[in-house]
């Protein structure tokens, strides 16, 4: 009930846009988690191939981000949105209508274009629709993406027990329903024009050192976030010898962000530090690491993926907040995009290091993920203490409640 009066406390695009994110992990890990399985088993695609066609939707994603944010800010958040979620809907169908490697990459294409598309655009738009409540209503937003990525799986562990083809159709479905539900509900916004040339505004938002920093120092975050995707789940099905374990792991991370994200949120927004709390939650989130690493079994594992995500949970939402303060208005899509590209790409080193460590030694990812929060929280916490973070009200909520009765 607390986080339904929170969403009806939104306007309507804020709460838009938290119910299409909640669609849009749907859709994606219904699909996604079981590519590779249908890839190789079910077409008999050698492991090159395979790789191949995930690796595209990967780089297509991560490398155009900087595309996606661009276009939310010259052509508008919402035309960028209905855009991605329109070639996602072509891309997952096209898993479903063809067996060629040639459409199958396209397919994988058009997917990770979809995605560096509105990845940026909904969080340009939200930045901006939520006025000087951004902490929460990314709260929230983290709420109803994590809500979707454990329906996701569980969808489609159903849809497979008639074939893949149920699976994509069923993904690509639910992305045409958000595209028309956008054109339909999502209200469009005036685009201020831009004095600066495309280049132009690359160039102002590369050149920014402090907000470089702060992406660099954040890539921590996605890093480790990413082993509930490769260590954690590795983890529990060598502890137990059951691949239903890494369920539990899913479970425990969607329970925790439900009962606690909002919780946390609003308990911190008080703090004009935001940097602290930022290198707080990324010190929680590597010290979650710790429990695998000095005992066996599966409870350990369960305590690090709490940890984890309770470190996600308090520096993701301040993370966001500080993003869109650090350049001009017209330039929040651009922030989004740089900020995600920087991280996208420097998170896939991150897994590659880590399944390196994976195949070295038993105990060499454990030790190594937590170096990685720890390195990043003290990165974070630097840039706080040089005063190289923008400065937000205590409290923007309150801030915000005053200018409104003041307007009255």
């Amino acid at each position: 009930m607390t986080i339904l009066r929170a969403v009806r406390s939104f306007p309507v695009p804020v709460r838009l846009l938290l119910v299409n994110q909640l669609g849009v992990n749907t859709g994606f890990y219904l699909l996604i988690p079981y590519l590779a399985t249908h890839l190789g088993q079910d077409l008999g695609m050698s492991a090159v191939a395979v790789g191949v066609v995930l690796g595209v939707r990967n780089l297509s994603q991560q490398g155009l981000f900087i595309i996606g944010g661009s276009a939310a800010d010259r052509l508008g958040a919402r035309g960028v949105i209905m855009a991605g979620c329109g070639l996602r809907t072509a891309g997952f169908a096209l898993f479903a209508l063809g067996d060629g490697l040639a459409l199958l990459v396209a397919a994988s294409a058009l997917s990770g274009l979809a995605g560096a598309l509105f990845n940026p655009a909904v969080r340009a738009y939200l930045a901006q629709e939520a006025g000087a409540r951004k902490a929460e209503a990314f709260a929230l937003f983290n709420v109803f993406a994590t809500t979707g990525s454990l329906l996701g799986p569980l969808l489609g562990t159903v849809l497979l027990l008639v074939d893949f083809r149920a699976v994509a159709l069923t993904a690509a479905a639910i992305f045409a329903l958000l595209t028309v539900a956008q054109a339909l509900a999502l209200p469009a916004r005036p685009v201020p024009p831009s004095a600066a040339g495309l280049l132009g505004d690359w160039r102002e938002v590369v050149a920014d050192r402090h907000f470089l920093a702060f992406a660099l120092a954040m890539v921590g975050m996605y890093t480790l976030e990413n082993q509930l995707y490769l260590l954690l789940p590795d983890g529990a099905r060598r502890a137990t010898g059951w691949d239903g374990a890494v369920t539990l792991l899913f479970l425990t991370s969607t329970l925790a962000n439900l009962t606690l994200q909002l919780r946390i949120t609003r308990r911190l927004r008080t703090s004009r530090c935001r940097g602290r709390c930022i290198a707080c939650g990324l010190l929680v989130s590597g010290l979650g690491f710790l429990p695998p690493l000095a005992l066996p079994g599966l409870v350990p594992l369960l305590v690090a993926a709490l940890l984890l995500h309770i470190g996600v949970m308090i520096a993701q939402p301040f993370g966001m907040e500080l993003i869109p303060a650090f350049g001009r208005e017209n330039l929040v899509g651009t922030y989004y995009g740089v900020f995600y590209m920087v991280s996208g790409i420097a998170a896939a080193a991150g897994n590659a290091a880590v399944g390196w460590a994976m195949d070295a030694a038993q105990w060499a990812p454990w030790l190594l993920c937590c170096a990685t929060g720890a390195g990043s929280a003290a990165a974070v916490a630097w840039l706080h203490r040089h005063s190289l973070l923008p400065q937000l009200p205590a409290d923007p909520a309150q801030t915000d409640h005053k200018q409104s009765n003041e307007a009255r």
